[in-house]
């Protein structure tokens, strides 16, 4: 299973957003006993490739069922692994009813982020942008991702001129000036 999980995230990686959750979505169905790591990366694929289509509901019924299977025992590494590829569904459906875990889940993120860099920068002579929050991070993705700011607000359940007040920090902390500037970072 995790395995195709592995090669699910590729085909995310590559763009290829419907053959990716296709396979995870075969994953799942053929999975006939509980595996539950195995399957809460492969729900987070799936939440990466549906909101990259836009499709919302489906992306937060593939979270909220990685939710359930992680919370019992507080498996939620993989939330902070996966952080910046979820489309904000974190801030949108685990900070409001979660708090705690969501709090546990950035605390994560920022450990893991840190460690990726170390890595990844040095590996790639690539610099990954640090310094912006998880929010602002999460709503640059959006927009680099060509969201609307209402579609974001409507997402993330927040005013539009919060979404401005984000991308405008954002763009501050990067040193851009233009939403297509973003795409650069996505």
């Amino acid at each position: 299973m995790f395995a195709l999980y592995v090669h699910a995230h590729q085909l995310y990686i590559e763009g290829d957003y419907s053959r990716s959750l296709g396979l995870v979505e075969a994953a799942l169905m053929m999975d006939n006993a509980t595996y539950p790591i195995p399957e809460i990366y492969l729900r987070l694929v799936a939440v990466m490739d549906y909101m990259s289509l836009k499709r919302t509901e489906d992306a937060r019924a593939h979270l909220l069922a990685a939710w359930d299977l992680a919370r019992p025992d507080g498996l939620i590494e993989a939330f902070g692994e996966h952080h910046g590829l979820l489309g904000g569904m974190l801030e949108s459906v685990i900070k409001k009813d979660w708090p705690e875990g969501f709090k546990k889940i950035i605390d994560i993120t920022y450990r893991f982020s840190a460690g990726w860099r170390r890595v990844y920068n040095p590996a790639t002579q690539e610099t990954i942008a640090d310094n912006l929050t998880t929010t602002e991070f999460a709503v640059s993705m959006l927009a680099a991702r060509k969201w609307t700011n209402k579609e974001i607000s409507i997402h993330l359940d927040v005013s539009e001129n919060t979404v401005k007040s984000y991308l405008a920090s954002a763009f501050r902390k990067l040193g851009i000036s233009r939403r297509q500037d973003l795409e650069q970072y996505s």
